[in-house]
């Protein structure tokens, strides 16, 4: 019951993080012509960008993914499922919440075109929406390759991340040397595979039990990250800021990489006094609620954002003190109060629709059951489906991960279709019934299961 507590923990402490360093770093500024501009914290102010080493989190999100992963699949293959039945039930809880909160942002894109909003306060907007996108498609991809990586996992041990991180490394070599931007895009999944994989040795208990192995990965993770910032030519920005090249998440480097290995070893280190107050019912009373609504805390955070801009700055009631001023620190306060507030009241509101879209599709529900009948097989009549909607879901994804839902202050029609033919394609996908059914029985627990 622990470790699963303790993997849901880290969701929750990861998820919390990203919502209060976006929070945090989003500055707004009403223009003398009303217009509503966001300025670049972290660009503006230098200093700031030491704060994301400690909002900079996502290697928690991919190594706790990759231990409920690992248990997961293990199960199910073991009862006879098949990878494509395994991945059509992940999938179907990642890309029915995305698929219905991007339903309701492109609804609000098209409204606001027809209506003719300001080209550029639209496509600020459409990329403050879609800005947390990246982490969906690198997340379907690793858990499309969960089974052979898997299987390396039960083969070689901690030598496949480690394999994953020295070809991690060679294609970073090359961004930077020798100028090769699209080898790059390999180390979306090599550096965060490196933290999935992670999980896979985690949950076997191959990096725990020797206080050496965490000890090792944090300091030396630790130290090569404190090498390659300060003798390397990577910022210490842990998020994109303009102007930076090359910079630590797009693509992910050499030192994203070093921070990783650091990330998993300190949160190995502080797992066993932390697995001891989590086994406290008021401390998990506290971190259960927000592991639940973790999916719709990660897409939906930006909108109070939206709607304080509209309330507070489109009407020019909120006071604008100077940009990294100890006035605009002070009012960081309240302005994350009032965050906080609106996103409660959304969460709130969802919550009956999160629900009913657990009924229907097979999420895990917050109690860690599945209601009986509502998950897909663990085998399908025809996987090709299952693919190819996965294909084009990364696809139209990655579009609006960098592009926003409205580039140019236009509609983004091509990945409006592509999303929700991926979508739609598995949704429909017809199930085989086979023996690994059974292991999402009604009651049946799966805490560490949830993704």
């Amino acid at each position: 019951m622990s470790r699963d507590r303790y993997v849901d923990f880290l969701r929750a402490w990861a998820i919390v993080l990203v919502v209060l360093g976006h929070w945090l770093i989003t500055a707004l500024v009403r223009e003398p012509d009303g217009r509503i501009i966001a300025p670049e914290l972290l660009a503006a102010v230098p200093w700031t960008q030491w704060l994301t080493l400690g909002f900079q989190i996502m290697p928690l999100f991919f190594l706790a993914g990759g231990h409920a992963a690992g248990g997961s699949w293990a199960r199910a293959r073991s009862a006879g499922g098949t990878p494509a039945g395994w991945l059509g039930r992940r999938a179907l809880r990642l890309l029915v919440p995305v698929g219905v909160y991007s339903a309701a942002v492109l609804l609000a894109v098209g409204v606001c075109t027809t209506a003719g909003v300001d080209a550029d306060t639209l496509a600020l907007v459409g990329w403050a929406m879609g800005m947390q996108f990246w982490f969906l498609p690198v997340y379907l991809l690793l858990s499309a390759l969960t089974p052979p990586l898997y299987a390396a996992h039960r083969r070689w041990g901690p030598r496949v991340p480690a394999a994953l991180g020295a070809v991690a490394l060679v294609a970073d070599a090359l961004v930077v040397t020798a100028h090769v931007p699209w080898v790059g895009l390999l180390d979306y999944v090599l550096v965060w595979g490196v933290a999935y994989q992670l999980g896979f040795c985690w949950r076997d208990g191959l990096l725990t039990g020797r206080l050496p192995v965490p000890l090792a990965m944090a300091a030396g993770g630790g130290l090569a990250f404190a090498a390659l910032v300060a003798l390397g030519p990577f910022p210490v920005s842990l998020i994109l800021v303009t102007g930076q090249s090359p910079g630590n998440t797009n693509p992910p480097s050499a030192a994203m990489l070093a921070w990783v290995v650091a990330q998993v070893g300190l949160c190995l280190l502080v797992a066993p006094p932390l697995r001891r107050l989590l086994d406290r019912e008021r401390v998990w009373r506290l971190v259960r609620p927000v592991g639940a609504a973790s999916m719709t805390l990660y897409l939906w955070h930006m909108l109070p954002v939206l709607a304080v801009a509209a309330a507070f700055y489109l009407t020019g009631l909120a006071p604008e003190p100077t940009l990294g001023s100890a006035a605009w620190w002070a009012l960081r306060v309240p302005w994350l109060l009032v965050l906080g507030a609106v996103l409660a009241c959304v969460v709130s509101a969802l919550k009956p629709l999160d629900r009913g879209l657990g009924v229907l599709y097979g999420r895990t529900m917050p109690s860690g059951t599945v209601p009986s009948g509502t998950v897909p097989d663990a085998g399908l009549r025809r996987a090709w489906p299952l693919w190819l909607g996965l294909a084009l879901s990364v696809a139209a994804l990655s579009r609006l991960a960098v592009q926003g839902f409205a580039p140019g202050g236009r509609f983004p029609v091509l990945p409006a279709l592509g999303l929700a033919l991926g979508i739609a394609l598995v949704l429909v996908t017809p199930p085989r019934r086979t023996a690994a059914d059974r292991l999402e029985r009604p009651g049946a627990t799966r805490a560490a299961d949830r993704a």
